[in-house]
């Protein structure tokens, strides 16, 4: 049987059509990343917030303004852990094997440590495959300092960094002269109680801390028993860590008791808590967060809120730092024109970047934390633009403190690869 034969110069023009169509299939194919958090159990409506906020986010500022590297659309891939340290390990396993080699992850510091974990065992096994964990929300100091890895970036404030411009509030006041703290037993909880009652103790050793409590994560339906404790201490002031449901169980009860003192928070807004304090947590509870809730300073991103609300009606922009590290990856594999790992670690380090409130913030590369202004809100009907929970109630920014001013130390002693 005869051969076909092409002449050398179709053949050329064989394989570089060939060629050709190849580029074009790459160029269209998504960029594919992960977003792991709770989307079922009691801290479903935390994880599935955050999931619509980074699809939001990816199409409003990417996919509908041509996609990013040449045309490429941003996928992102819902991985359900549960809120549970071994979800996370299996949720993690399915990521690799579907090749996600970028994981955006929030909730739970313990989660976040298991993930840590993970990620930096499977990168030493496996060099070339490596995964990046871009941290949005979990705030355990441990994560930049102890287990600091150059596989992990945060982009929200730690802990201690929070609690830092919290105390100096709370010393001003000098009403508050006791304060009982309350928190979910975990290492977040945890670090919310060892650092209170420290920081209150060097700034305000007259303030005494008349109840230091713990509670089961998600387990706990009525809170009443606790708030009764709360009550009987006489504390001039609550500190609490609680996010999720827990965080709209302790303000039911705390309402339910009509307990009339200020509380401290890190979480207590959106995702159905403002709308349970409603008018009676008026000018009661208040928020450490970075960027300013209202008065939104700029229009670019009051046209993100507004455009957000309109396609989610029945959620808000809780996180704006979920939109901040996004901008920042993108903005990393556009430098670097790559999606591995490793090249969009080295182009995040000491990135400083300009978020759609028009601040700049800066991922320190010495132990990949983001630094940036921190806010203290209190939650009222007054001065309000954007609400929460279509409540009429929202967050109104009254305490300042710029970025430089949140600068902490580090202990991170950073392993890097070499390649």
């Amino acid at each position: 049987m005869n051969k076909l034969r092409f002449p050398l110069c179709l053949r050329a023009l064989f394989l570089t059509a060939v060629a050709g169509i190849s580029g074009i299939s790459m160029a269209q194919e998504p960029v594919r990343i992960g977003f792991m958090d709770p989307l079922s159990g009691a801290f479903a409506s935390v994880g599935t917030s955050g999931l619509k906020q980074i699809q939001f986010a990816a199409d409003y500022l990417f996919n509908s303004r041509g996609g990013i590297l040449g045309g490429r659309m941003i996928e992102i891939v819902p991985l359900d852990n549960q809120q549970s340290p071994t979800e996370t390990q299996i949720q993690f396993r399915r990521a690799v094997s579907e090749e996600l080699r970028i994981i955006f992850q929030g909730n739970s510091s313990a989660v976040a440590n298991a993930l840590n974990s993970a990620v930096s065992r499977h990168n030493r096994r496996n060099p070339g495959q490596e995964v990046l964990q871009i941290n949005y929300s979990a705030v355990d100091p441990i994560l930049t300092e102890e287990n600091c890895s150059f596989w992990h970036f945060r982009f929200d404030a730690h802990a201690v960094m929070k609690l830092n411009i919290l105390t100096d509030y709370i010393a001003m006041n000098p009403d508050v002269k006791s304060v009982y703290i309350i928190g979910q037993d975990y290492s977040f909880g945890q670090v919310v109680s060892d650092t209170s009652i420290a920081l209150l103790q060097e700034k305000r050793p007259d303030i005494e801390i008349v109840g230091n409590e713990f509670h089961p994560i998600g387990q706990v339906k009525d809170f009443t028993p606790y708030v009764t404790k709360i009550v009987s201490s006489g504390a001039d002031a609550v500190i609490t860590g609680n996010f999720g449901a827990d965080m709209v169980s302790l303000a039911r009860s705390i309402i339910d008791n009509g307990l009339d003192i200020p509380v401290y928070t890190f979480y207590a807004a959106y995702d159905g808590i403002t709308a349970t304090l409603g008018a009676d947590g008026k000018n009661k509870i208040r928020l450490i967060h970075n960027e300013t809730s209202n008065p939104i300073p700029t229009e670019e991103r009051k046209e993100f809120i507004r455009a957000f609300k309109a396609a989610n009606p029945n959620n808000d922009v809780t996180q704006p730092r979920i939109t901040n590290a996004l901008a920042m990856v993108v903005a990393a594999m556009e430098q670097t024109q790559s999606t591995d790992p490793y090249d969009i670690a080295l182009a995040l380090e000491d990135m400083r970047y300009t978020t759609l409130s028009g601040e700049e913030i800066w991922m320190r590369g010495e132990d990949h934390q983001i630094f940036q202004s921190l806010h203290i809100s209190v939650h009222t009907d007054e001065g309000i633009e954007f609400d929460a929970d279509n409540s009429g109630f929202g967050l109104f920014s009254e305490y300042h403190v710029p970025a430089e001013e949140t600068i902490v130390p580090t202990s991170c002693r950073m392993r890097r690869p070499s390649r």
